[in-house]
């Protein structure tokens, strides 16, 4: 009962996480690009980023809590860092990525748009569309991996 309610959540925090990062990749930063003026970028895609930033972070904070459990219950702990252990140790990776790219989030955006990034907006917002479907597809490949381990593919 246990193991199967800290997987259930443990899930539909990634469901929700990577659906998310998904939606802004392939819906928000399109339209972002498609857009003229570079304010209407700018205050589009704060709205959009202080939103989405808040269930990123409790989503990747019930991921986390809720993955560390399960490696403990399970024993996973132990293959951590092996090939008998890809599955995991992929998801705890790609999570600790997560985790730093969210702490370190304020910083990043001040560097980004500050000085001359704030006249070239379709560099900036390209470069984090780019930045977005590397994270994405990480992410998608973590799931891939995790799922094949679970069910014997590796």
């Amino acid at each position: 009962m246990v193991l199967g309610l800290m997987t259930a959540l443990h899930v539909v925090g990634v469901v929700i996480w990577i659906g998310g990062v998904a939606f802004v990749t392939m819906i928000v930063f399109p339209m972002i690009l498609r857009m003229e003026n570079s304010l209407e970028k700018v205050l589009f895609f704060q709205g959009v980023e202080h939103r989405f930033a808040k269930i990123a972070k409790g989503m990747v904070a019930l991921v986390g809590i809720t993955g560390i459990a399960l490696l403990g219950h399970t024993g996973e702990w132990r293959i951590l860092f092996t090939m008998q252990g890809i599955g995991p140790t992929v998801m705890l990776i790609v999570w600790l990525l997560y985790v730093l790219i969210l702490l370190f989030e304020a910083k990043l955006f001040k560097f980004i748009f500050k000085g001359e990034a704030q006249h070239a907006t379709n560099k900036v917002f390209y470069t984090l569309t780019v930045f977005h479907w590397f994270v994405m597809g990480i992410s998608l490949l973590a799931v891939f991996i995790g799922v094949m381990a679970a069910h014997g593919g590796f």
